[in-house]
């Protein structure tokens, strides 16, 4: 919580609220007593001390309710609703990106400063001491020719987990026109979490590399500078052609070799369905997994039936929405456990 907080105003009640509430809850059971402790702290609460028992268990179910000084009832009058603050957020978070305000749009980018993107690990050639490992024959050789030459203790080792690369590819051609702001800070996000094994291009009519622009740390001046250097913003789509162009340059590079690989697109291809689906595949065969974001999947009946859609599926390994802040929630566990 204290990594998340020092990215925020803390003055801001909602922002810490949801910064805890994202940290320190593990389940579903977590979120009454994280809520009573907020309201607790923050709003000048205080829990009465229950009567004392020979029954730990009944001292427990019998807590008496919270009580506030009888001074303290006007401030508190005064003081904002956490739990319907807290509450609105929730809607929030599920809310489809393209139909929200302007207010609305403000407040889930203070949230999307909460997220915590998890990366995906892979295994080094590099090993570390462990005794859950297997048995690390030079450095028991090592410490019998001190213990005299006898093996008196096995030494162990095992793989040490590196971060695997993150590569997000995401459409801004017209259609997508409504989620590339929310996708482009949650790029920014990625890029922040792990600047050395993320890496970002837009497509739509032509390949992008925005690698350096997210880096910074402002989310705003970040997609300030991504505007200046888009220059197919709201254009059309020629998926085929991109992820070719992306293959030619950035595959050979191994950029795409071993890694996980996120094209965030709803599919809609000018070019032809043909190209796409070579692509994919060969992309399929670099890549450790590919991961499709359609926010169109959020919707209530959706099904893939575009052409670049049916193109594209055979070859991924993930298909999931990006409409919500749940949804890139979502999005961030299925990258990390990819």
């Amino acid at each position: 919580m204290l990594t998340a907080t020092s990215h925020l105003d803390v003055l801001d009640a909602t922002a810490v609220y949801w910064a805890g509430r994202l940290t320190l809850c593990a389940c579903p059971d977590d979120l009454d007593r994280y809520d009573a402790a907020f309201a607790a702290y923050f709003a000048g609460e205080a829990p009465r001390r229950p009567a004392t028992s020979s029954a730990p268990q009944q001292q427990l179910a019998e807590s008496a309710p919270l009580q506030v000084d009888a001074g303290a009832g006007e401030e508190r009058d005064d003081a904002p609703d956490l739990a319907a603050r807290a509450s609105a957020d929730e809607v929030l978070r599920h809310r489809d990106v393209s139909q929200l305000s302007i207010a609305e749009r403000d407040q889930l980018r203070r949230l999307f400063a909460l997220l915590v993107p998890a990366a995906p690990m892979r295994r080094s050639r590099r090993r570390r001491p462990d005794a859950r490992g297997g048995v690390d024959p030079a450095r028991t050789v090592r410490r019998a020719l001190r213990d005299g030459g006898e093996v008196t203790r096995l030494a162990h080792r095992r793989p040490r987990p590196r971060p695997r690369r993150v590569v997000l590819l995401v459409d801004v051609s017209g259609s997508m026109s409504p989620y590339s702001d929310a996708l482009l800070r949650f790029a920014h996000v990625a890029v922040r979490a792990r600047p050395a094994s993320t890496e970002v291009f837009t497509v739509g009519t032509r390949l992008t590399r925005l690698t350096r622009e997210l880096r910074l740390r402002d989310p705003d001046r970040a997609l300030a500078a991504v505007g200046t250097a888009v220059p197919d913003w709201s254009g059309g789509t020629r998926l085929g052609e991109v992820l070719q162009a992306f293959l030619d340059r950035w595959g050979r590079r191994g950029t795409a070799r071993g890694a996980v690989v996120v094209i965030c697109s709803d599919g809609w291809e000018r070019g032809g369905a043909e190209l796409l689906a070579e692509q994919m595949t060969r992309l399929h065969r670099l890549a450790h997994a590919v991961v499709w974001v359609n926010p169109h999947k959020g919707r209530d009946g959706y099904q893939p039936l575009t052409g670049g859609m049916q193109a594209a599926l055979p070859s991924v390994d993930h298909f999931v929405a990006g409409h919500s802040l749940a949804a890139f929630e979502e999005l961030t566990g299925v990258i990390a456990r990819a």
